[in-house]
């Protein structure tokens, strides 16, 4: 009896625990619209969630929200795959090879403290207003943060672990495969999720310059307009798929540090029990 109870509190305090992120969001989306019924805000400037949804509703039945919605994950999953790729390659190359270290790292880091927005003139110069442009500067917000955690997390695998391989005459292939890569990939997974963030953020930017779709455009064009439901919308919109990014990179981490996970829980468990 007492362990169906351990196990009843165990479950229910992760259930908890796991419901705890979307309490603040919820309070405030329902704050927001007792706010508006009660006349607290101008809903000309900020309508309520209740009217935002409906003209989501409205736009969807129409096919515009979906249409400028895939043509932004295109973009963001573009530019990510893009910029992250060549962020990894060039971290994992500087990482492992002290020559390659010298020749390039230093031309990256000055790079890397250019704010990768104020070459917008640039780009719009080099490769129009076209989807390359938009692309390009998404690649260019994701490539650093994966560079730079990919790099730290390969040279900062304990030096131990590494003589150890070796001492056990593992080929360069297999100490990279079995000894660096599994110490690196908590820090190469960070920076998946900061490129996320960044991916985001810069999309924003490069859907209100010259662009006649995407999200960041619904926005721009509901701006001339004073459609202050269309603008909401997009914010929203905005967040909501920033909150899925970061779903995913956490369950990638899940699945690919397994190992963490089972700390984390046996953890949890223990701290429920001396609860109790």
């Amino acid at each position: 009896m007492e362990n169906i109870e351990t196990n009843v509190n165990y479950h229910f305090s992760i259930k908890f625990k796991k419901s705890l992120p979307w309490l603040i969001p919820v309070f405030l989306v329902v704050f927001w619209q007792i706010a508006c019924n009660l006349s607290w805000v101008n809903e000309t400037l900020l309508p309520s969630p209740i009217d935002v949804v409906t003209n989501g509703i409205k736009l969807f039945k129409k096919g515009e929200l979906q249409e400028n919605m895939s043509i932004s994950l295109y973009r963001a999953t573009a530019g990510l795959l893009i910029g992250g790729g060549l962020g990894f390659v060039l971290g994992f190359i500087n990482g492992v090879s002290h020559t390659a270290r010298l020749l390039f790292d230093s031309t990256i880091q000055m790079l890397r403290n250019i704010p990768h927005l104020a070459l917008i003139p640039l780009i719009i110069l080099w490769l129009g207003i076209g989807e390359s442009a938009k692309i390009s500067l998404v690649a260019l917000g994701c490539l650093f943060p994966m560079y730079i955690n990919t790099y730290h997390g390969i040279t900062s695998v304990d030096p131990k672990l590494i003589q150890m391989g070796k001492s056990y005459e593992l080929s360069k292939k297999d100490l990279f495969i079995k000894v660096i890569f599994p110490g690196a990939l908590p820090t190469i997974l960070m920076g998946v999720r900061y490129a996320l963030g960044v991916m985001w953020t810069t999309l924003i930017v490069s859907e209100t310059i010259s662009a006649s779709s995407g999200i960041g455009y619904m926005s721009t064009n509901a701006e001339q307009f004073m459609d202050m439901k269309t603008i909401v919308l997009c914010i929203l919109i905005y967040a909501l798929l920033g909150k899925l990014s970061d779903f995913i990179a956490k369950n990638l981490e899940d699945i690919f540090l397994e190992w963490r996970t089972i700390e984390r829980r046996s953890a949890d468990a223990s701290e429920t029990s001396r609860d109790k």
